[in-house]
């Protein structure tokens, strides 16, 4: 915290996060009270963790996932995070350093934590620190001084005992340049690809096999489940009838969407375009406005306006003599539309410049703004309010029904005396239902969600309602052979080119450890290549090579150049020699050696505090109070 506030001080969100969290603090007589007993999280080594703290840096931490997922944290990713342990962890393990601290003498006074906030930019006023503005900032939040002064302290006894551990991080300079080797290193590679379709022709399919091989794996040819149904089905259409709005009603439905039965002015113009691009400088734009001006004055000499688009047009238009076709106000840059719908037939524009560059514009034809006449729309509005009320009339007569058949207690009974047809269904998997009703979507998803012998609720589909009953459910089965042999043989092809090609780089290997090369002639008809040179930190060097080749490679020696085995990936395996292995062409300098002994010491140092605080933690008497966490 304390490195973060000195740094970004100035910054909004940094100022406003110094206003939310926690923050108190003893300052020129405001007085402290760490005496109060609090409900404890968990104890180390005797010193209590307050339940505040945790809850705090809980909320903290919340906080900041949210933000990182854009307000809306996933389900159950907190938990998935352990959020609470990790939490938990974070507060044992600074109390653990703090204590660690003491022990090696590392101590922050009051003088020196007051010291820290009066560097802090938030609390300064024409940059000196302003008890007033300190005061009003906590008074306003709501916040007291002691916690504060408490946390700033934590801050700053945990970045010297941090510091000081780091001393003892030691970097030989040899690790320096046995780390650059190391990165620095390349390969060359032999290899060659066994590829599973290479084999499928060698695949003998006897009966006997086949057999054997579909009776290990026939639960992956387990038949769909499929359910046989009844149902009852009320369609909009049947209910139309009901439905007749007057004229009254549909003039005014007319008059409130007049404009869906107008189709507004349009204009037939053609242009010609001279392209303007940001980059162009001003001497470009001269050029090209200047040779926009010589052609408008051919254009109204009389030249064939389309012929002068074909010859001077820049625009994908100028083929087709700059022709735009009709369109609509606001179809064209506001530039462009502006002048159009303010011209005349025939008539030909001054030098128009848009974000495309400089128009010529040449208007052919203005077509009318025009409105339907109610009576020429007044069938489809009929038509479209009837699919809209009718909804409503065939939802009462599902409902009616539904309650009738609760009320007979089940389907049968209903069926003996309601008018409403029971429809039935052989029995059928959700990949090949019967025609409509039952093919729509909802209609299936819903039905294959329900148990034998159970009722849906009213289920709306594209057309109607339905209510469904699920009569009975047969099982996924193991089909007979026979039924889909021709599936079958085609993955039982597949699995055994597999196998096979796995059996020829096997022999393939077996034959190069032996012969102490990969021997072209040895590969089975597998081609045999050569990678080019391959630096460890840049992969991508080997071209097709899958990483993982290149990976065991870097792990190969010239004593051992082989695999223990080929590398299977998908459905090839590759066979592999090292041939060549050293160092890069490039030397360690000066830059490059700065900043590889940075990250190496950061990373010792990493380590060192890690290690220590794991030696610390293991010789605590470390309590969690379980509970108050449920």
């Amino acid at each position: 915290m304390l490195n973060l506030l000195r740094k970004q001080a100035q910054s909004t969100v940094i100022q406003i996060l110094v206003l939310i969290i926690a923050i108190v603090f003893v300052f020129w007589g405001v007085g402290t009270n760490l005496g109060t007993k609090r409900n404890a999280l968990a104890t180390v080594n005797g010193e209590e963790i307050p339940y505040e703290d945790y809850q705090r840096t809980y909320d903290t931490a919340i906080d900041n996932l949210r933000i990182q997922f854009g307000g809306s944290i996933p389900q159950g990713l907190l938990d998935g995070l352990g959020m609470k342990q990790q939490v938990i962890n974070q507060l044992v393990q600074a109390e653990i350093l703090r204590q660690g601290g003491r022990d090696m003498g590392i101590n922050v006074s009051r003088r020196e934590t007051q010291d820290e906030i009066r560097s802090m930019e938030v609390f300064q006023q024409n940059g000196r620190f302003d008890l007033d503005r300190y005061k009003q900032i906590l008074s306003q939040n709501r916040m007291t001084p002691a916690t504060f002064e408490a946390g700033l302290q934590n801050d700053l006894l945990t970045r010297r005992v941090t510091e000081a551990i780091e001393k003892f991080a030691i970097l030989p300079e040899s690790a320096i340049q046995s780390r650059y080797d190391f990165a620095n290193e390349q390969i060359r590679l032999a290899y060659a690809a066994f590829r599973s379709a290479d084999f499928a022709d060698q695949v003998v399919v006897e009966e006997d096999s086949l057999a054997a091989w579909f009776d290990q794996q026939k639960n992956n040819y387990l038949t769909e489940p499929q359910i046989r149904l009844r149902y009852l089905y009320f369609a909009y259409n049947d209910d139309l009838e009901q439905v007749t709005p007057g004229e009254e009603e549909l003039r005014a439905r007319y008059e409130a969407n007049l404009e869906k039965y107008t189709t507004p002015e349009q204009r037939h113009a053609r242009h010609i375009l001279f392209k303007v691009d940001e980059s162009d400088d001003a001497q470009t734009r001269i050029d090209k406005k200047n040779k926009a001006e010589e052609v408008l004055e051919k254009a109204r000499a009389g030249q064939d306006f389309a012929e002068l688009a074909k010859q001077y047009s820049e625009g994908p238009t100028g083929p087709s003599g700059g022709d735009l076709g009709f369109f609509n106000r606001g179809a064209m840059v506001k530039q462009f539309d502006d002048v159009v719908f303010q011209m005349e037939p025939g008539e030909i524009s001054e030098i128009v410049e848009t974000v495309f560059g400089y128009h010529i514009i040449q208007l052919e034809a203005i077509r009318p703004k025009v409105t339907r006449e109610f009576e020429d729309v007044q069938d489809s509005i009929a038509a479209e309010m009837q699919k809209e009320v009718v909804k409503g009339v065939t939802m009462d007569r599902a409902r009616q029904a539904y309650e009738d058949i609760i009320r007979s207690g089940n389907l049968d009974r209903y069926a003996e005396s309601a008018n409403n047809e029971v429809m039935e269904t052989d029995y059928f998997a959700k990949d090949s239902p019967p025609g409509p009703p039952v093919s729509d979507p909802r209609f299936l998803d819903i039905a294959f969600k329900l148990k034998k012998g159970e009722l849906s609720s009213i289920v709306p589909t594209d057309s109607g309602y339905a209510i469904i009953f699920i009569d009975d459910i047969a099982p996924p089965e193991v089909p007979e052979l026979e039924a889909v042999r021709e599936e079958v043989v085609a993955d039982y092809i597949a699995a055994r080119s597999i196998e096979l090609a796995g059996e020829a780089a096997e022999a393939a290997l077996e034959e190069a450890s032996a012969n102490g090369a990969l021997a072209a002639e040895n590969l089975g008809g597998a081609v045999l290549q050569q990678s080019p040179s391959i630096k460890r930190t840049d992969p991508a060097d080997a071209g097709d090579l899958p990483a993982q080749v290149v990976q065991k490679g870097f792990e190969l020696t010239l004593q051992q150049p082989f695999p223990e085995q080929p590398l299977h990936q998908g459905e090839t395996f590759y066979v592999f020699q090292l041939l060549e292995k050293g160092q890069g062409d490039e030397s360690l300098d000066e830059t490059r050696r700065q900043v590889l002994a940075e990250q190496l010491t950061q990373s010792a140092q990493n380590r060192l505090l890690t290690d220590w605080l794991a030696w610390r933690q293991s010789k605590a008497d470390i309590w969690i109070n379980q509970q108050i966490l449920q």
